[in-house]
Parts: C-alpha cells; structure tokens; sequence
C-alpha cells in the first residue's frame, strides 16, 4: 500500500514561514488529490488545502486562504504546503493525505474522501 511520509514540521514565531513536504511511496500518487489537514486536541481533523492531480485546481479552508499555498510535483511523488504569516491558532499537527475527488459535485470535492494518511508532523507556532 502506497505511504504517504510528511516533514517540515517544527516551531516557528508568530508571522513566520514554513513549509511542508509530502512524498508518496509509489506512482499511484498520480491518480490522487492530495489534501492537507491538521487536528489540534479535542478537535476534528480539518481539511486546510487540496490540490488535485494535475495541479488544475486548489482549495483553502477560509482560515489559511491568502496565507497558506499548496502545490505538487508529480515528477517527484510530491506536495507541498507553504505557510505564511502563522498564527498561534496554526499550531497543530499537520497530516497530508491521498484523497479522492468528487467531480459531480458543485463546486467539486476535490478532497472528498481520504484513501492514505501520512503520519503527521507537528507544527508550534509561538507568539
């Protein structure tokens, strides 16, 4: 089964930068968005960003829009998720994740359903 392994992860200062990687095991990573999510204790896992398989479309959850950019690069079985301005209330641990999309929806799932998760990463965003 295709593992999905994050790093990146670490402390930062409040209106500092980070960025995480994703990389997939095998190729089949072509055939998946990939989302990123994050979970602080106590709180559902949230979907933050999705990129889907060719890089066509994007999504960002209202908190991080403008700051937060999610990308990838199918040459290397990768994504990536560069944070900007970090706020205290980002500090969590970060999953990457290959999901599926639902395209008969409108506007589409692009992360609609979660096939593998990465092991997470934490990030601690000091004020």
């Amino acid at each position: 089964q295709m593992r999905m392994t994050e790093s990146g992860g670490g402390t930062v200062q409040a209106g500092g930068s980070l960025r995480l990687s994703c990389t997939a095991s095998e190729w089949s990573f072509l055939d998946y968005s990939v989302g990123w999510f994050r979970q602080t204790p106590g709180k559902n896992r949230e979907l933050v960003a999705c990129v889907n398989f060719d890089s066509s479309a994007t999504f960002y959850a209202d908190s991080v829009k403008g700051r937060f950019t999610t990308s990838r690069d199918n040459a290397q079985r990768a994504s990536y998720l560069q944070m900007t301005g970090l706020k205290s209330e980002d500090t969590a641990i970060y999953y990457c994740a290959a999901a599926t999309s639902d395209y008969g929806e409108n506007p589409p799932r692009l992360c609609s359903g979660v096939e593998v998760w990465g092991q997470g990463t934490r990030i601690t965003v000091s004020s």
